[in-house]
């Protein structure tokens, strides 16, 4: 499960977000790079290839992608708090 108390720090303000890799509880992004790759309008890749929600979605057809996305996740690392 996400850990909106450790967001990455990249991540836009808005419900949709990344936990930092740095997460204590292990949950944090792993760079699989499927999120980036299949939504690149809203999501993106820091200089360590670590995703965060660079664009909040806002059409009901992009939040259902964002959402693909939370469940495509390996290691649940996407949030939305919306």
């Amino acid at each position: 499960m996400a850990n909106k108390e450790m967001k990455h720090p990249g991540n836009v303000p808005g419900p949709f977000y990344v936990t930092s890799p740095d997460d204590p509880d292990g949950e944090g992004c792993s760079a699989c790079t499927i999120c980036y790759n299949a939504a690149p309008d809203f999501f993106a890749e820091d200089p360590d290839g670590y995703a965060y929600v660079a664009q909040q979605p806002q059409s009901d057809a992009d939040i259902a992608l964002c959402r693909e996305q939370i469940a495509a996740c390996p290691t649940n690392s996407i949030g939305d708090d919306g």
